[in-house]
């Protein structure tokens, strides 16, 4: 009897946990696709499909794949204060972006430590797009409300609206073959890290950002929910568009040198440390009017102690945590993030070692089994960038 109990106990525990995790619109598509699904950030998402990991990978590189991305938060701010009440926030200069443009930044915190990464357009509808982690969610959006409530009681104009619309990300260098006859945009106009308001393949109100998380050339479409599988359908109608999920997205990313927060940038991170100081804006670096300002800034002349490199290696993977040692067997840094590269035929890996070792060509070692294995200080992105300018 009392097994019996411990065991609908436990069914009913899983049952629980089953329910709390939430699903994209296209959860049941990606089913029906073969996806293999998995739990992450709190969503229930693709992590391949019946291609293999190295497959889409290389598929994205050479042609074009579509990745569900809707578990990312989006909101928009409105309201005459919209540019001061994000800055107050972010280490970016919003301001100075033209119409329709947008921007990586960085949530920051009083200590300096990074909160998350975010990207923000400009858009010339009279509000700010803002794009942030499903990981960082609930963090992100407690931030937000917070500031909203002082910015609000102190009389200024801004408003928050989080969206319920499913983001998809369509990347590869075809991409602009395969989305063109579908957009009743021109393409060649909207050149990387800009946007637009359009109707794609008769769906309309999407917003279509020319960014990505692959280095590849690519959009991600904002689409309202009703048309999200119709607009999908359509895509893979193409003969040159599959499917990938988040193990292709992954090692996309750290072929293009791209970090994933709370593995590559944490709350304990600086821009600095982390060699994102391009995302702090002059401006800001001047006023020092953002959150850590006072110990950003000053890390921007002086050196840190570690710092975010690229490393290469030969024999085994190196995986998060793995231990960076210098020629002699010193412990001088982490891997945060590591894999195979399908396309280089050898492991990547970024992660932080202490600033002396931090020039690119440093010979040093990983420590892989217990094993002291050869590396080497690369610079990043591995794989070189196909983002388009216009040209």
């Amino acid at each position: 009897c009392s097994r019996r109990s411990l065991h609908n106990n436990l069914c009913s525990v899983f049952f629980l946990i089953q329910a709390s995790i939430r699903k994209t619109a296209l959860f049941d598509f990606h089913r029906d696709q073969g996806g293999k699904m998995v739990e992450f950030a709190g969503w229930s998402m693709p992590v391949q499909y019946k291609d293999s990991h190295i497959h889409s990978h290389m598929h994205t590189r050479q042609h074009c794949s579509i990745f569900d991305v809707s578990h990312m938060l989006q909101s928009k701010v409105h309201g005459r204060d919209r540019v001061r009440f994000i800055e107050s926030m972010i280490v970016g200069d919003i301001a100075e972006l033209n119409d329709n443009q947008g921007t990586l930044t960085l949530f920051t915190n009083d200590k300096g430590g990074i909160n998350d990464d975010l990207i923000v357009t400009k858009t010339d509808q009279g509000y700010l797009y803002v794009v942030s982690n499903a990981g960082c969610a609930d963090k992100d959006s407690a931030n937000m409300k917070a500031r909203l409530a002082k910015f609000k009681a102190a009389g200024h104009d801004v408003d928050l609206e989080f969206l319920e619309e499913c983001l998809i990300a369509v990347q590869g260098p075809s991409m602009a073959k395969v989305l063109q006859p579908g957009l009743t945009d021109n393409l060649s106009k909207l050149t990387f890290m800009t946007s637009t308001l359009a109707t794609v393949f008769g769906i309309q109100g999407c917003r279509v950002t020319r960014c990505g998380y692959t280095g590849e050339d690519g959009v991600e479409i904002s689409v309202p929910k009703s048309g999200v599988v119709a607009l999908t359908e359509r895509l893979l109608a193409n003969s040159e568009v599959k499917l990938a999920g988040l193990g292709a997205r992954d090692s996309l990313r750290l072929e293009a040198g791209l970090c994933l927060y709370g593995n590559d940038i944490d709350e304990t991170t600086t821009p600095v440390e982390a060699t994102l100081v391009w995302t702090i804006g002059k401006r800001r670096r001047q006023a020092k009017d953002f959150p850590g300002a006072e110990i950003i800034v000053p890390q921007i002349k002086a050196k840190t102690k570690r710092k975010r490199v690229g490393l290469v290696s030969t024999g085994p993977p190196v995986r998060q945590h793995t231990p960076i040692l210098s020629q002699e067997g010193k412990v001088i840094g982490e891997v945060t993030s590591g894999c195979p590269s399908p396309c280089l035929k050898q492991n990547v890996a970024m992660g932080y070692v202490d600033v002396a070792y931090a020039k690119n060509g440093t010979p040093i070692q990983v420590e892989v089994r217990k094993k002291a294995v050869k590396a080497v200080v690369t610079k990043m992105p591995f794989v070189p960038t196909n983002y388009y300018s216009g040209h």
